[in-house]
């Protein structure tokens, strides 16, 4: 029997993006879906973008104030007609067989619930394949995205890449916040009503993330705000190893007073930077093979690291000295994806 997909994509100011993600959607060699495209308040929309597609595509288009991408989610469930619920952030890209590889997985051993995880195209740029790196290299945090378990846990989908059965919205009621952590705020509590999780890693995305240093330091620093975010609705979810960037951070500021204390102290900091450094930049040349993108890799490293830190040291603070049960929606019309 053929799993009836909805695809739901939350788009907002970018029509570009989406005309290179519904071309891959187009292409696909498994036929039995729908697309659905929530426009969330965009000034350049692109439902002209979508009605170029019509002919390919078995979609449709809705315009809609600003709400921010978890609750356009929820509007694009509402309209799905799908068995099985497919998110994809309008900034990836999937190969032909991407459907069809998930379609085999769920009827041969079915899952409420998966996600996949995301890599680089070979004509993303040198400083997008860098970020690529970053945020999936072992030796950063991003190295758990892609992780069977999560930090020894039940693997949590993130919305970039992400499925759901109907009964799996219908249970949870969709989105319960817009952003700050919203989709794994909306796994653990699929996860806790009892239904199961799974990483497919065949059903990988391309994701081009951003295109500079400064956008990518902002989306991280938000990262780390929002896992204290996670942490107002489930205190048990914030583990020791995502103090790491924090204690980095703090880390690298530290480091040009070192020398007043000892200088002994200075050498064992700067030496350990070094070897870091050297570690990235060796594993990133051997996996792109360039050596370009290697020291790249380096500074993405570094930026990633502060960036999460920095966001996670302003929202913890924050957090100290307000209510218990204070807790972020996070709205707002910039997607971080």
């Amino acid at each position: 029997m053929n799993i009836q997909f909805s695809v739901i994509i939350p788009v907002y100011n970018r029509p570009d993006e989406l005309t290179e993600l519904l071309t891959c959607l187009a292409g696909q060699t498994y036929r039995y879906f729908e697309v659905v495209v929530i426009e969330d308040g965009s000034v350049v929309q692109a439902d002209q973008v979508v009605e170029k597609f019509k002919p390919q595509l078995d979609i449709s288009y809705f315009y809609q104030a600003n709400t921010g991408q978890g609750f356009a989610r929820n509007a694009g469930f509402k309209h799905a007609k799908g068995q099985y619920f497919i998110i994809f952030d309008s900034d990836a890209l999937i190969e032909p067989t991407y459907l069809e590889i998930v379609a085999h997985r769920l009827r041969t051993h079915y899952v409420d619930l998966y996600g996949g995880p995301d890599t680089d195209h070979p004509s993303f740029t040198p400083i997008q394949k860098a970020i690529s790196y970053s945020m999936t290299s072992v030796f950063t945090t991003g190295g758990i995205r892609g992780k069977k378990t999560n930090l020894g846990g039940v693997f949590h989908p993130r919305s970039f890449n992400m499925g759901l059965s109907r009964q799996v919205w219908e249970r949870t009621g969709g989105f319960q916040i817009s952003r700050m952590g919203e989709d794994i705020i909306f796994s653990i509590t699929a996860l806790r009503l009892g239904f199961r999780s799974a990483l497919i890693p065949e059903a990988f995305i391309y994701h081009k993330r951003r295109t500079d240093f400064g956008a990518f330091f902002r989306q991280l620093k938000f990262f780390g705000r929002a896992r204290i975010n996670i942490a107002r609705f489930y205190p048990n979810e914030l583990k020791a190893v995502h103090l790491f960037p924090f204690l980095f951070t703090a880390g690298c500021v530290s480091v040009p007073f070192l020398g007043f204390v000892h200088p002994w102290l200075l050498g064992l900091a700067v030496g350990l930077l070094g070897l870091f450094c050297l570690l990235i930049f060796t594993d990133a040349t051997r996996q792109t093979k360039s050596v370009k993108i290697g020291f790249l890799s380096v500074f993405a490293a570094f930026v990633q690291l502060i960036g999460y830190g920095v966001g996670f040291a302003q929202e913890g603070f924050k957090r100290l000295t307000e209510p218990k049960n204070h807790r972020e929606t996070g709205a707002a019309v910039e997607y971080p994806s």
